[in-house]
């Protein structure tokens, strides 16, 4: 896997590089916001970028904002701003993940290797055919694609999508917050109630875009989400 770091902190790539490469990974280093831009549109299959928040040139947001133009790579922030505005700034302008500075390396790569099973297991899924369709929408597991009945594309993070595809392959069912973030990021959950709002948020934005304003994913109030069987 290539693996993006970018930090304007040497010390910071240097030591995340040894740990990503003892795991078998390749990593390309970036020490600017637009030093990131670049080798994205450089080189051929970038798998997932850390990228720091506060950076010179174009800053951690700016990035994710513009590589979610047109790329859907997984990506982890890295930021030494602790409050819960700033983490959720950023998760909603198209982040995956977030780990506040100073962390310890092993936590970012337990959250590297969840980003990439997240990511990797779309990418591999089975040729069978394996679509939902929901409502408007028609969810196509195996190719990771979502298209409204009209055939209008909806551009998803892998855990935009692996939340859609929860709750649509459980019809009716109402999932909590916990149970979204440990089946979709398939990690413990710990303080993870905001984290999944804001990516059910920035889903629904997305659906409702494409589908003039269809209310897919519900929310049962101080219970979780669901989507109904139509």
């Amino acid at each position: 896997m290539n693996i993006l770091v970018a930090d304007d902190d040497k010390e910071i790539v240097d030591l995340l590089e040894i740990y990503i490469r003892n795991e078998g990974h390749t990593v390309l280093k970036a020490y600017d916001g637009q030093q990131v831009l670049d080798q994205m549109y450089e080189t051929d299959g970038i798998d997932l970028m850390v990228l720091d928040v506060m950076m010179p040139k174009k800053d951690g947001i700016q990035v994710v904002k513009e590589v979610r133009q047109s790329s859907q790579v997984p990506i982890l922030m890295l930021s030494a701003k602790t409050t819960d505005v700033d983490k959720i700034k950023g998760l909603v302008n198209g982040a995956d993940d977030y780990v506040v500075k100073p962390f310890n390396p092993l936590e970012v790569m337990a959250r590297i290797k969840s980003l990439l099973r997240r990511s990797t297991a779309y990418s591999q899924a089975s040729h069978v055919a394996d679509e939902l369709e929901v409502g408007p929408l028609i969810i196509r597991k195996d190719s990771h694609e979502v298209v409204t009945v009209d055939g209008v594309p909806i551009q998803l993070t892998a855990l935009e999508f692996g939340i859609l595809h929860l709750l649509a392959n459980n019809p009716n069912r109402v999932f909590s917050a916990d149970e979204i973030f440990e089946r979709v990021w398939q990690q413990e959950s710990v303080v993870s109630a905001k984290t999944v709002m804001v990516h059910v948020s920035h889903l629904r934005d997305k659906i409702e875009k494409a589908t003039g304003g269809e209310k897919v994913i519900q929310t049962v109030w101080g219970v979780g989400y669901k989507i109904e069987n139509r």
